[in-house]
């Protein structure tokens, strides 16, 4: 049977699940205290979306290193302007509904992220960054093939 290893970015997603969730209770819990059940619930959303957009570029880059390292590179540096755009949105959606704080979700959303970017932080320092699978560059490949005949 053939050995399978899990994604490096997956296990990084994993792993920030249940601090995540707490973030969730704890931005619920802050709004409640501050402002109501109202403004509870829009911090709750908020500190999920960051999640959930977090979760959304971990699967992403996963995809992306089996394609290519331009897909990667289109991954995360587009898809950071791409899943600022779905905050954005989801504050605008959420907007139209009457009982939405969109203060309670945007100071949510901004220590959320701070956080997250820590705690993916931590977790690349502690070595998982080390295991991230960047698939080679194809002219590096034939540069290093073309040096290695000649060296032959």
């Amino acid at each position: 049977m053939a050995e399978t290893t899990e994604r490096p970015e997956h296990v990084m997603v994993r792993r920030a699940l249940l601090p995540s969730l707490f973030a969730v209770a704890l931005a619920y819990l802050a709004g409640l205290a501050l402002s109501g059940a109202d403004a509870g619930t829009s911090a709750a959303i908020g500190a999920a979306v960051v999640y959930l957009n977090f979760a959304a570029h971990g699967v992403s880059l996963a995809w992306a290193s089996t394609v290519s390292i331009t897909a990667v590179h289109a991954i995360a540096l587009g898809g950071f302007a791409l899943r600022l755009g779905v905050v954005v949105a989801a504050m605008f959606a959420l907007n139209t509904l009457a009982w939405f704080s969109p203060l309670a979700f945007g100071l949510a959303v901004v220590p959320a992220t701070m956080l997250l970017l820590v705690y993916e932080a931590r977790l690349a320092i502690r070595g998982l960054g080390g295991t991230l699978q960047i698939p080679a560059d194809p002219a590096a490949v034939r540069a290093a093939d073309t040096l290695a005949a000649r060296g032959a």
